[in-house]
């Protein structure tokens, strides 16, 4: 496996040693040791899958704290524009995004730590799958408008398909207010 940085402490990009041949392929996704000798010291005790159509948009999310939650995220099948954002108050990368294509053919993941907002766009109909190091915790859950202006995230996507949920979260400005990173 590689890991490497990107230009947010923490927000690592992972990409497995793919073994193939005219079978097919095997690489190993996941690897306590590894991950822990790259700096990504937590353990994960939740499991998500979802699938969504091309052009729809599921984000920004987060939990707060105490539930909090690291996910380490990939695609079974498809494309998605993946999105992080940094709400780590002390961050000096504090409110900027980092944007990573994830995709099943190449088998690379994103690790996104606690204290961040993530997203994704799906690029083609794609199986989304996430490792949590918290549960989900309903009362926890927050985020903020995918469109926030003051964020200027370049989804490259026109009119994404967008829960009425996430339409009704607030704008940055506002979710900063409440917030306890």
């Amino acid at each position: 496996m590689e890991f490497k940085n990107t230009s947010i402490q923490g927000l690592i990009e992972i990409y497995p040693k793919i073994l193939g041949d005219e079978r097919g392929y095997f690489y190993e996704s996941y690897q306590k040791n590894k991950f822990f000798d790259n700096g990504i010291n937590f353990d994960f005790i939740q499991d998500n899958q979802s699938f969504s159509a091309k052009g729809v948009l599921r984000g920004l999310h987060m939990q707060h704290k105490p539930h909090a939650q690291g996910k380490l995220v990939k695609v079974l099948k498809g494309k998605v524009l993946d999105v992080a954002v940094d709400i780590r108050i002390d961050s000096p990368t504090f409110g900027k995004h980092e944007k990573v294509i994830l995709d099943a053919d190449l088998g690379n993941m994103l690790y996104v730590p606690p204290g961040f907002l993530h997203g994704f766009l799906t690029l083609e109909d794609a199986i989304f799958v996430y490792k949590c190091t918290d549960y989900y915790n309903k009362e926890a859950e927050s985020g903020v408008l995918y469109n926030d202006s003051y964020l200027n995230i370049d989804w490259g996507f026109e009119n994404p398909i967008v829960s009425e949920k996430d339409l009704n979260l607030p704008s940055f400005e506002n979710f900063k207010s409440n917030l306890k990173y």
